[in-house]
């Protein structure tokens, strides 16, 4: 088994997750890719690597995630590093979303919740070192019409930051989130055109981020930044100052 440093990246097969596994990848690390349906595009990011290997399960799922820590205790044997990063949206306006939409959001919240639980006991909290990096958004600050539970998941998950840093004072385990802004990736690569253009214009940087300039702060987190802590790092082009 290999004695390199381990992250487990959550849906680390597309967009921002795919560029983490990179980031993570060039800083020594071996690396998870996690997916629940992007099997081909975790693959491809596994391929690219030279250590790396990929996981699936539904992170709604509590029986998945027990099963996904146990794999990674048989092939990894560690998690030195864990990046939350896998998120689901429904696009509706609250008075027409149905609470199933609602519940199929919300419970990736859940799942965050209790895969990091996990890996704090099974491999963090016993060498007494670790870290732990949420990817949230921008909108869990700004809000978003049309994005209710989506914005409640990751203003959410900055709290969830916040939190977990006071309950592990003294562990040596860190805890950040990183916020990025509009990215391009296949999400927004759909948005109409008027859509675009009016973030843009919200952006003083004039661009969308790619997911390397995310990626480049999260490895920061995962490697360096030993006194960063309970902190929300924003990486918007300045749409947004925290």
């Amino acid at each position: 088994m290999s004695e390199a440093p381990v992250a487990l990246v959550t849906g680390g097969g597309t967009g921002i997750g795919a560029a983490c596994c990179r980031a993570l990848a060039a800083e020594g690390f071996r690396v998870a890719v996690h997916y629940r349906s992007s099997e081909e595009q975790a693959r491809k990011v596994v391929a690219e690597l030279s250590d790396a290997f990929s996981v699936r399960a539904d992170l709604g799922d509590a029986d998945q995630i027990d099963a996904l820590v146990a794999e990674l205790k048989d092939k990894a044997g560690r998690v030195d590093v864990l990046v939350n990063n896998a998120g689901f949206n429904v696009n509706a306006p609250m008075l027409s979303m149905k609470i199933e939409e609602y519940d199929a959001v919300t419970r990736m919240a859940r799942g965050t919740w209790y895969l990091t639980k996990l890996v704090l006991r099974r491999f963090m909290l016993r060498k007494k070192s670790g870290r732990i990096i949420n990817v949230s958004s921008v909108v869990g600050h700004t809000g978003n019409a049309g994005q209710i539970p989506y914005t409640m998941a990751k203003a959410g998950l900055d709290a969830f930051t916040k939190s977990l840093c006071q309950e592990l004072a003294g562990r040596e385990i860190l805890v950040n989130s990183v916020a990025p802004g509009f990215i391009d990736t296949d999400m927004t690569a759909e948005l109409p055109e008027e859509v675009r253009g009016a973030i843009l214009a919200r952006i003083p940087q004039q661009r969308m981020g790619r997911p390397e300039e995310v990626a480049e702060v999260v490895a920061f987190l995962a490697t360096r930044g030993s006194y960063v802590n309970g902190s929300v790092i924003h990486v918007n082009g300045g749409m947004f100052g925290g």
